[in-house]
């Protein structure tokens, strides 16, 4: 069996500030090692073999705290940066509801339908997940792996592996420091074609 623990980063000051990150390269705050030394202390039973971290800062910085302190080999995740929000990227939460309302609301209700003006859409990152996760598949078939990847493409690669709904992407925002286990049986491995 194949076991996957996706972890949330740490949060940062733009979480505080509910901003949006997308690609912005952000570290994490106070907070957020705090978060990280919570997430520690309650993975420690997960026996996490070796922990893939998206290339951001927050990603890096808490697969770092997580690697050292689980004794857990470190492997930076190419091609899994965050989804580009475009010009939502620095801007607060509340902003876009209150400019662009039916924009807002279809994000929560139908994210894969929406584009963030100069942004990308989900689609566009399935691409990058897709090449990231076959890859990593190949390499483990079985033991305990952790993703260390931020929102809203973490909720994205949970998507993929439970073929579920993706959910309302800005409430997922606030998932800094959150982490959950997919378990798989090999047979369900999925394929990502």
């Amino acid at each position: 069996m194949l076991r996957i623990v996706l972890i949330r980063p740490g949060a940062t000051d733009y979480d505080c500030e509910e901003r949006i990150q997308g690609i912005l390269d952000i570290p994490l705050n106070r907070q957020g090692l705090m978060e990280v030394a919570r997430a520690v202390d309650q993975l420690r039973d997960k026996q996490i073999e070796i922990i893939h971290a998206s290339p951001c800062q927050s990603a890096l910085q808490s697969a770092e705290i997580l690697s050292k302190d689980l004794n857990a080999r470190l492997k930076k995740l190419d091609h899994m940066q965050n989804l580009n929000l475009g010009l939502w990227q620095g801007m607060q939460v509340s902003e876009v509801r209150h400019n662009q309302p039916k924009v807002y609301r279809q994000w929560q209700e139908q994210p894969e339908n929406v584009c963030p003006p100069d942004g990308e859409m989900i689609e566009q990152a399935e691409e990058r997940i897709r090449t990231a996760m076959n890859k990593l598949l190949r390499r483990h078939k079985d033991g305990v792996i952790g993703l260390v990847i931020p929102e809203p493409l973490a909720s994205v690669v949970r998507w993929h592996f439970k073929n579920d709904d993706l959910g309302d992407l800005w409430k997922a925002l606030s998932g800094h420091g959150r982490w959950e286990v997919l378990d798989m049986e090999p047979s369900q491995v999925p394929v990502l074609s």
